[in-house]
């Protein structure tokens, strides 16, 4: 699918791939085949809004966002920006150095809350290390700044001076959330934020982004396999199998009318509420089964706005 560049658009992602190289074993590697982690997806996501990319472990949800934010190269495609500090700019092709000062635009939240906060550091020095990466405040200014963004996740000043490990694992996430929102940002990327948490945490941190996403105007990128997370976050939804969208629309037209058969057998292993309706999944074999589908159209769905 192929589009032009609107700048109606916060961010316009255009035939994005991203391919793995297989070597040979041996003395001499050479490449024998690739792997198509993400193999030429399009989408468009409005300022304010929220965008949840859906499908199973290995379906490329995660190399997709990644490759957005260019913290991998994409092999191929466009990702338009439209950046405050530099305007329309195509992050597929900038150059790593020019990459530094969009960092502050669009940042991420990692999905494990225990390995992505550095147990050597203050909470203080993890939320504030952003601020002195990029050079925009230090001493007083930059702890009255951490301060403020602890007390907006819902945690206090005074855990600037614990270590991660003081914390519980819905914490831990929230102080993920304030190193991500230090900078005000307008981009985030949350790849299974919710997903390591329990589920009574789930729904808090959840809460919890709905409210910054008002307060500070922030466009999210949900990244999930949780149906019901993003049903309950997203206002549209991107599914994703072996590394295309197959399936693209509102949120209420992709749950209530799925057109896919990838999107009906996601939904269909959605446990129901009721113990004593059974679980009827309409999902058999493992992913790249190329049988696991045969006889139905899988030609990919793009419900229009």
């Amino acid at each position: 699918m192929t589009m032009k560049a609107d700048t109606a658009y916060m961010l316009d992602v255009r035939n994005l791939r991203k391919y793995f190289p297989v070597y040979s074993k041996g003395v001499i590697r050479r490449q024998v085949d690739e792997i198509r982690a993400v193999d030429d997806i399009s989408f468009r996501l409005k300022g304010g809004e929220t965008l949840g990319i859906v499908g199973e472990s290995g379906s490329g949800k995660t190399t997709a966002s990644r490759a957005i934010l260019r913290a991998i190269r994409p092999t191929g495609g466009e990702v338009w920006f439209e950046s405050d500090r530099l305007g329309r700019v195509d992050l597929a092709q900038l150059p790593d150095k020019a990459l530094k000062p969009l960092r502050q635009e669009m940042q991420m939240i990692f999905q494990d809350p225990f390995s992505s906060l550095n147990p050597r550091m203050t909470v203080g020095d993890i939320v504030g290390e952003p601020l002195q990466i990029h050079d925009l405040a230090t001493g007083a200014k930059r702890r009255d700044m951490v301060a403020e963004m602890l007390e907006k996740v819902g945690l206090l000043a005074r855990h600037m001076q614990r270590y991660p490990h003081a914390f519980s694992g819905g914490q831990r996430q929230r102080i993920g959330i304030a190193r991500a929102l230090i900078m005000r940002p307008k981009l985030i990327v949350a790849d299974e934020a919710v997903s390591a948490l329990d589920v009574s945490v789930q729904a808090q941190v959840i809460n919890l982004l709905q409210d910054l996403q008002e307060e500070f105007k922030l466009t999210y990128l949900f990244v999930a396999h949780d149906l019901s997370v993003v049903r309950h976050i997203c206002n549209r939804v991107a599914v994703m199998y072996l590394g295309k969208i197959v399936e693209f629309g509102s949120t209420e037209v992709i749950f209530n009318r799925p057109q896919h058969p990838y999107t009906k057998a996601l939904l269909s292993a959605i446990p129901s509420p009721d113990p004593d309706e059974p679980l009827r999944p309409q999902m058999v074999g493992e992913i790249g089964d190329a049988n696991r589908f045969a006889g139905h159209d899988m030609t990919p769905v793009f419900h229009e706005d």
